[in-house]
């Protein structure tokens, strides 16, 4: 009872991550191919739409072209012109002239009037319109300043007599041959000329809303599908954000696809005209195409589903066997028998866990017995470790009985010699520590230089500068020594005095930097990009920069134990000054380590 327990408890984990992962899966892989598909749909859609807005728009601009047309040919006839003069026209010729606006190519006018330069109205015989009427309208204020221009204005039909809204075309009529007071002329047009504009696209009208606009933010006319649901009415805002954009814009798409609340808004500004016609497409007809597409997603996914719930239940139980039997192996060992393999044939990869298992018996077996070979090992080193350790203190011995003898002798250049190398070896030495003091490390480079003083005389002389607290800061050891060594060796080979060596230790930006600078020879720039080039290599193609160990050989060093101690943060760089090199080594954090470390 209890193995089947355990095994059922397996299968059930199996599963239950099998369905998460799989459920993951098919959430994500269902997420980006309707995100794909809607988007890609969307885009042709509202491309279409847009299209088809633009077509409307060109429309629009056709028939303010019409108009424009027709009102220029008003004004150049002949008895229009002579209507202007001073002595007007003849009862016969006005009633010829009140017919004549009826009969201009035009379609959809519903009324017309035209008022010379003298107050003298001609209109339809019905019409009855007067002068004051036409004062009383304002009508005249929507022709504003320009010379003689079409103009287009949705108002009130204060001219009629008829109080409903309606579309206007009206212009200034100027007088060819002389510099008279201008008459006015208007037209009142039907709902048919609006309504051709928005019937030109019937593919556009039969799924979206369309209308037309002015500047003023009024809907002239606007038309929807009868099955629009109630959601799906055009958002008030329509009209705002029109006439914001026509206020900013040239005659062209000023709406290309913008999302609104419940859907997408489409519109096209004839500046000419001052209006601009606009398509509101609901989300409905957006999201219609996405409907088969999830009904096809849905039924393939049911279907991995359930094949993928099948192959978890059969794959569950053809692995719970052996993997209980690796269980077993590997739970009973005891760590002394090593002669208790497993042998699998499942032809899986269960197989290679199984061989797996064995070769890590075998290994187990040998590291044991190597552990044991390098025990012994180890103790016999520590013991070559503590003979070793005589050396170093006969050597210290031997030194200071030459620096007696020396004193008793008087010779103060030889004592000298000796108490520097002493304190240089025991500093190097530093009972096989890697890490010191910076003020350590200064007195172990002050020493290095004060025994290249004796050497080399009048050759040089040094300046330390230490700006951190040199006794609770710490650095790797003899990394300053091989610096002043090669300004001794490569700066100073040209000169016999005078030379100067200045080191710098400070904290800098979180970072501590130790340079060593010379007054001599600049180092050469092809040597300088090389060294300063390995600061970007790992530290095993360290040593292939300077292969032949001729050159570079102690920076290479520098660089590496520091890389090893303090990772790729630290840095190692030349630079060549006017008269000398400087060298910095950058080490990050303030170079503190743990007190194991030290």
């Amino acid at each position: 009872m209890k193995k089947s327990k355990k095994r059922s408890g397996i299968q059930k984990r199996y599963l239950k991550y099998t369905a998460a992962l799989l459920g993951l899966a098919l959430l994500l892989s269902s997420f980006g191919v309707v995100l794909s598909v809607r988007n890609r749909l969307t885009n042709s859609i509202v491309d279409k739409y847009e299209f088809l807005t633009e077509r409307m728009g060109l429309t629009l601009e056709n028939m303010f072209q019409q108009t424009d047309e027709a009102t220029a040919e008003c004004i150049l006839y002949d008895d229009v012109q002579e209507s202007l003069q001073t002595q007007g026209l003849e009862n016969v010729k006005h009633i010829a002239l009140s017919k004549y606006f009826a009969y201009i190519g035009l379609d959809y006018v519903a009324d017309y009037c035209y008022v010379d330069n003298k107050g003298n109205v001609y209109s339809r015989s019905y019409s009855d319109v007067t002068y004051q009427d036409v004062e009383e309208s304002g009508f005249w204020r929507y022709l504003g300043d320009e010379y003689s221009r079409t103009k287009w204005f949705w108002a009130k039909d204060t001219l009629f007599g008829t109080d409903d809204y309606a579309l206007f075309i009206g212009r200034y009529v100027r007088s060819l041959e002389y510099a008279h007071e201008p008459g006015m002329l208007f037209f009142k047009m039907e709902d048919g000329f609006l309504r051709e504009i928005m019937g030109m696209n019937q593919e556009l009208t039969d799924e979206a809303a369309v209308g037309v606009i002015d500047r003023n933010g009024q809907i002239c006319m606007s038309s929807s599908p009868e099955d629009f649901e109630e959601g799906e009415r055009m958002p008030d805002d329509i009209a705002e954000r029109i006439t914001d954009r026509q206020e900013s814009q040239a005659s062209g798409l000023i709406l290309a696809g913008e999302k609104v609340k419940g859907g997408i808004l489409s519109a096209y500004l004839d500046e000419n005209s001052g209006l601009a016609v606009f398509s509101f497409v609901p989300d409905r007809v957006l999201n219609e195409g996405l409907i088969p597409i999830f009904l096809v997603l849905a039924a393939i996914y049911l279907l991995v589903a359930v094949l993928a719930v099948i192959l978890s239940i059969y794959f569950s139980r053809r692995f719970t066997k052996p993997i209980r039997v690796i269980k077993e192996a590997m739970t009973e060992f005891d760590g002394n028998n090593f002669d208790r393999t497993i042998d699998l044939h499942t032809n899986t990869e269960l197989d290679e866990i199984g061989h797996s298992y064995n070769k890590m018996l075998d290994n187990i077996h040998r590291l044991l017995e190597e552990i044991k070979g390098q025990e012994r090992e180890l103790r016999r080193t520590e013991l070559n470790m503590l003979i070793s350790q005589i050396n170093p203190h006969f050597l210290y011995n031997t030194l200071d009985t030459i620096y007696m003898l020396a004193r008793i002798n008087k010779e103060e250049t030889t004592m000298r010699m000796i108490q520097a190398l002493s304190k240089y070896l025991r500093l190097s030495l530093n009972k096989g520590s890697d890490i010191v003091s910076v003020d350590d490390e200064l007195e172990n480079v002050k020493s290095y230089m004060e025994i290249q003083q004796i050497r080399n005389q009048s050759l040089f002389t040094y300046k330390i500068d230490c700006q951190v607290d040199a006794a609770q800061t710490y650095v790797l050891k003899l990394i300053l020594q091989p610096l002043v060594e090669n300004a001794v060796k490569y700066g100073f080979q040209d000169i016999f005095e005078g030379g100067v060596i200045r080191i710098v230790v400070k904290k800098d930006e979180g970072a501590l930097y130790l340079s060593v600078a010379n007054n001599g020879t600049p180092i050469e720039q092809s040597m300088m990009e090389k060294i300063n080039h390995m600061n970007g290599l790992p530290v095993s193609e360290l040593k292939d920069c300077f292969p032949d160990k001729k050159n570079g050989y102690g920076v290479v060093n520098i660089l590496t134990r520091l890389r090893l101690k303090y990772g790729d943060g630290a840095e190692f760089y030349c630079k060549a000054e006017k008269d000398g090199t400087t060298c910095t080594i950058k080490i990050p954090g303030d170079g503190g380590l743990k007190d194991d470390e030290k």
